[in-house]
């Protein structure tokens, strides 16, 4: 280990935007419960590619102790997060919603204000189908994980967001599934959710396992915890995520491979 340059992140002045991932190309950045945090020493080259795209100057190059950059680490790295991720399509840097970003007046485009036309005609009370809500509780923080209704099931894990972009919600993607719900940028202590998303796998056997998650940056923090708690597990299931939209629709999905 030699002092040479690599990447600082002020976690006190980083809002979870997630500009900074994309602008590394090692991969040596990502969201950790809602900050951007350097995944290893080895992936960051300290050239400084990702200080531009920081709104908030949360990303330094400092110099300090640290394990030598490794480009034969960087493309295994790069190869497993193509395997697992990358067939979601590219989306365009947005700010407000349809108009391209700027430039200036950064932060987290989870967090930034928005207007968004509802959609039209909106349905009359009493007209559409009843809720498909198998079960309560439904937050992450709170349901037993080996519950009666996990035990064979097939799960939606859902950031919280979801249900209120997707009208159609409870008919299209909640109907004949066990629910969960979480926030990989607000809720805090996720390493039990690791755990309990483990246990639904190896101890409540449940059969296959959907994560549905919106386009903006933070909410890949949530893939990040179901990939993890897959790698934990003993047990194996089919896992797919779909990317949903601030306006409601479903940009892209893909299987999780672990």
């Amino acid at each position: 280990m030699a002092v040479r340059e690599v990447i600082e992140i002020d976690e006190s002045l980083c809002d979870g935007c997630g500009d900074c991932v994309p602008a590394c190309a090692e991969g040596a950045i990502a969201i950790v419960d809602g900050k951007a945090k350097l995944v290893s020493d080895v992936y960051c080259d300290g050239l400084g590619a990702c200080l531009g795209h920081c709104p908030t100057g949360a990303l330094k190059v400092i110099e300090r102790e640290a394990d030598a950059f490794d480009e034969a680490a960087v493309e295994e790295h790069l190869a497993k997060k193509r395997t697992t991720r990358e067939m979601v399509p590219p989306r365009p840097n947005l700010g407000v919603i349809g108009q391209p970003r700027t430039g200036g007046g950064g932060g987290c485009p989870g967090s930034r204000p928005q207007t968004i036309e509802p959609a039209s005609p909106a349905p009359t009370p009493g007209s559409g189908s009843g809720s498909q809500l198998r079960h309560w509780p439904v937050q992450l923080h709170l349901v037993p994980p080996t519950a009666p209704f996990f035990e064979g099931a097939d799960v939606l894990l859902a950031a919280d967001c979801v249900a209120f972009a997707v009208g159609d919600f409870h008919q299209r993607f909640l109907n004949g599934h066990s629910l969960a719900i979480a926030c990989p940028k607000l809720d805090t202590n996720q390493e039990v959710y690791l755990d309990k998303l483990k246990s639904m796998i190896d101890d409540a056997g449940i059969r296959r396992l959907k994560v549905m998650v919106m386009e903006v940056p933070c909410c890949g923090g949530l893939v990040g915890l179901v990939e993890e708690a897959a790698r934990r597990a003993s047990s194996r299931v089919p896992i797919q995520c779909l990317v949903v939209s601030t306006r409601g629709a479903v940009l892209g999905e893909y299987n999780i491979a672990v």
